[in-house]
């Protein structure tokens, strides 16, 4: 067994693709692996943003050999009444490489057919490495690739050298003009030279004598106990920030952290304000207090030593000062301007071609907040504070700290509208208004949040369907998907009993159509597409689709109920007796699908012939009462446990009644009775969508 180590040397490569390059690199690697029936042990990858390699133990020196069995023609084909072989027999044989006598007559579903034993034997596997290894590099993604020199070859960066080593011995090939050979190079500063190495073990040793520390983790933990030790320094704490770790570890190769300082005059500003400076443009690590509060201090990393730690923090502090002069300068100028103007200046903002400009999604997201709140809650004050927010939600955008820090809108719609002297809600709701900004993300905190962020992703979504910008499989470039679901996940958090077929038909309504024909259709592809979010969401939490199904089908209107009444469903079903229910409901739904009546009469106890008939309608009355009260209240286990107490009848009605009677008026109170069952059981489910296999 032997070890394969990859190393493919370049340019500078951005922060965040290494990591997914190198995920890509080893799952393509390992299925060409994999293909190729060569076996493997434990996979490490290594990633600087100089150099992407992987390293595989346990390969074996040669690929597994195959046997399969080879099924030829019938054997009164293949052979003659004299058992000899005939001329398909013989090129059987020829075909998979046998003698004619290894050839065997083996029984199939078919009858009795020639059959053999093909051996395909194993070729080494530094000659299979050598012929996939440039497919592998090549075959590398990124979210953007270039060419350089004449080279047809596409990568993030322009390709310097590739290491490939099988054990002790060179992987020998050549991408475009460049050869793999057992060498690497150190840190491109402070040790550049060549390194030779004679086994992949000792990959990692090598690369940090040369001040190169290659294990991403390693040099992630550096980071993190380093900074941590700086900031301790000055009496504080880094500021936990995860993405800024992970995007400074695959800065440097040679993490040197220095600590820095800034005027306590720039603590003045919003610290939302200081800490994107720092971390937006600089990757600088802010430091805070035990009460939270910023220090006037900084952590930069450097990608190399450096002599004077004194001199390396000031140069760092002369371009920190510039940036908060100017973030400085942005904010006392944007203090200065009103709530109205920046709200005037929105007509000149361009929302969408079709959807006209920011000032007009305003005015409608306005409407929609106030009819949202009204239909939630009837207090003056939510509305008030609703439709105040939407007014000012998208304010900031056309601010100069937004300008130079887009990360920070919605924040500074907050910090300006304190300053104001707007309520405190009507401030935090601005800044809610965008969460949540992915799946699972965190949700608006207040009631005011939350109604204005439904109120906007609505207008966006029933906007681009209005106008025919509905997203497909392949692209959605407006993010419609991430905002349905937003919704959903707000419904839920907050557990809105909210309408979603009224809050899609208000937003249509907005939109200019035709006719109400429009609004009708615009408004059932809008619900469809919440629906199927929720079926995604649901299915992602481990639920049954045909459960999901079952519930979806009858309604999706309101978020909370859906996923109560499928939690409820899924319970019900796991039971041991649940199977003979379902059976059962699925076969009232489908006698009365077949009896194709559009209106069914009311139910005449009159013309009842058997007790089972009288039973069941006493039994349909009596429960029907308090699956509408449990419904109501939200009482989803009992609702469903009321209608599964149906079945006992229901059995013995089917076991005694023909439904289909000859006589047209017995049969169809008969069918009229089936029927308030299923309007009974199918206010919760569509039954007929249960698995029961």
């Amino acid at each position: 067994m032997k070890t394969l180590l990859v190393e493919t040397g370049t340019e500078e490569i951005p922060a965040g693709y290494i990591e997914p390059a190198l995920r890509d690199l080893s799952d393509n690697l390992l299925n060409r692996l994999d293909s190729a029936r060569i076996t493997h042990g434990d996979v490490s990858l290594f990633g600087t943003p100089r150099r992407l390699a992987i390293k595989i133990e346990n390969i074996p020196a040669m690929q597994e050999s195959l046997t399969t069995e080879v099924i030829g023609p019938p054997e009164r084909v293949g052979f003659d009444e004299n058992r000899n072989p005939t001329k398909a027999g013989e090129k059987f044989a020829e075909k998979i490489g046998v003698p004619v006598s290894q050839i065997q007559v083996k029984q199939t579903k078919k009858g009795m057919y020639l059959c053999a034993k093909k051996e395909e034997r194993g070729i080494a596997s530094l000659a299979i490495l050598e012929n996939i290894l440039p497919r592998v590099i090549r075959e590398i993604s990124f979210p953007k690739s270039m060419r350089w020199a004449a080279l047809s070859t596409e990568f993030a960066r322009p390709i310097h050298y590739i290491l490939a080593l099988f054990g002790d011995e060179v992987v020998h090939f050549t991408l475009e003009s460049i050869e793999s050979s057992q060498y690497t190079y150190g840190h491109y500063f402070m040790k550049p030279e060549k390194i030779k190495l004679s086994s992949p073990d000792n990959y990692t040793e090598a690369l940090r004598n040369a001040y190169v520390f290659a294990d991403i983790q390693e040099r992630k933990n550096i980071i993190e106990s380093q900074i941590t030790k700086k900031a301790r320094e000055r009496g504080g704490r880094v500021l936990p920030d995860q993405e800024l770790l992970d995007i400074v570890t695959n800065l440097v190769e040679y993490p040197m952290p220095v600590l820095g300082s800034f005027d306590n005059v720039f603590l003045e500003l919003p610290k939302e304000i200081l800490i994107t400076a720092m971390r937006e443009h600089q990757k600088y690590f802010a430091v805070i207090d035990e009460n939270q509060n910023l220090m006037p201090y900084f952590i930069a990393v450097n990608n190399t030593k450096v002599k004077d730690a004194t001199l390396s923090a000031h140069g760092h502090e002369r371009v920190i000062r510039a940036r908060l002069k100017d973030a400085q300068f942005f904010y006392n100028s944007d203090i200065k301007v009103s709530s109205e103007t920046r709200t005037e200046k929105l007509k000149k903002v361009l929302f969408q071609a079709k959807l006209g400009t920011m000032y007009e999604k305003i005015m409608r997201v306005q409407k929609l907040a106030g009819f949202i709140a009204r239909d939630v809650q009837q207090n003056s004050d939510i509305v008030s504070m609703a439709e105040r927010a939407a007014l000012l939600c998208k304010n900031d955008l056309v601010s100069q700290v937004v300008g130079e820090f887009p990360k920070l809108q919605g924040i500074m719609g907050r910090v300006y509208a304190l300053a104001a002297g707007e309520p405190g809600e009507v401030a935090q709701a601005i800044e809610e208004h965008y969460q949540p900004t992915h799946s699972g993300g965190a949700v608006p905190k207040t009631f005011t949040g939350a109604i204005l962020s439904i109120a906007d992703k609505a207008d966006s979504i029933c906007g681009c369907f209005s106008t025919g910008l509905m997203p497909t499989g392949a692209s959605d470039p407006y993010a419609l998907r991430r905002q349905g679901i937003g919704i959903i996940q707000i419904m839920l958090n907050k557990q809105l009993s909210l309408s979603l077929n009224k809050i899609i038909e208000q937003s249509v309504k907005q939109f200019v159509l035709e006719n109400n024909q429009d609004i009708a259709d615009t408004s059932g592809k809008v619900y469809m597409f919440l629906r199927d979010r929720m079926s995604h969401l649901l299915a992602d939490q481990g639920f049954s689709k045909d459960v999901i199904a079952a519930v979806v089908n009858v309604s999706a209107d309101c978020v909370p109920d859906v996923w109560n009444k499928v939690k409820a469903l899924e319970e019900l079903k796991a039971a041991p007796d649940f199977r003979p229910l379902a059976v059962a409901f699925k076969r009232v739904v489908n006698i009365i699908k077949k009896s194709k009546i559009s209106e069914f009469g009311q139910v005449d106890p009159e013309i009842f012939e058997k007790e089972s008939e009288s039973r069941l309608f006493s039994a349909c009355l009596e429960i029907q009462q308090k699956v509408s009260e449990h419904l109501k209240n939200g009482e989803f286990n009992e609702a469903l446990l009321e209608i599964a107490s149906l079945k006992q009848p229901v059995d013995v009605f089917f076991d005694q009644v023909m439904v289909m009677a000859e006589d047209t008026g017995v049969r169809s109170n008969r069918l009229a009775l089936l029927n308030r069952i299923a309007c009974l059981f199918e206010k919760f489910a569509d039954f007929s969508k249960i698995s029961t296999s």
